[in-house]
């Protein structure tokens, strides 16, 4: 992932409860933290709240589709680390977010999240559909050229 850029930069510490008894961060707490940074991504980009999002844009959340890490380095309890989240890169209904946890400058762990944008399906009381994510969500994301 040498060509990431960062749409989201922010401080992060690593606590005792992200750690095994070993000290060292369990794995799917990676996964926790980089769920974090994909609803402050969006609440960044669109400048609301992810439940007045969510009611704004008539959606039911985003769940993730798929899912995978690489582990390059130990974090461990006490560490001051960096969590940094690429803007989303769009299919029709569907995103993928790049994530990466940094100590001292070095990637420890790089992962991507995919998501499915949902809304509330009419035609199944409770049921939900993927629809296309719409084109204002995308502008926010938009890089300049």
């Amino acid at each position: 992932m040498n060509d990431f850029a960062a749409f989201l930069t922010r401080p992060y510490r690593i606590e005792w409860g992200h750690c095994d008894p070993a000290g060292i961060v369990y794995a799917p707490r990676f996964l926790e933290m980089f769920g974090e940074s994909t609803i402050m991504l969006f609440e960044a980009a669109l400048g609301v709240r992810k439940r007045d999002m969510l009611e704004g844009h008539g959606v039911v959340g985003f769940p993730m589709v798929d899912v995978s890490a690489r582990f390059l380095r130990p974090a461990a309890y006490g560490d001051a680390v960096t969590l940094e989240a690429a803007a989303p890169e769009f299919g029709n209904s569907s995103f993928s977010i790049r994530h990466r946890l940094l100590k001292d400058g070095h990637v420890c762990v790089e992962g991507v999240e995919k998501r499915v944008w949902t809304v509330h399906d009419a035609e199944r009381p409770g049921g939900m559909r993927a629809e296309r994510v719409p084109d204002a969500v995308r502008a926010r994301f938009a890089q300049p050229d």
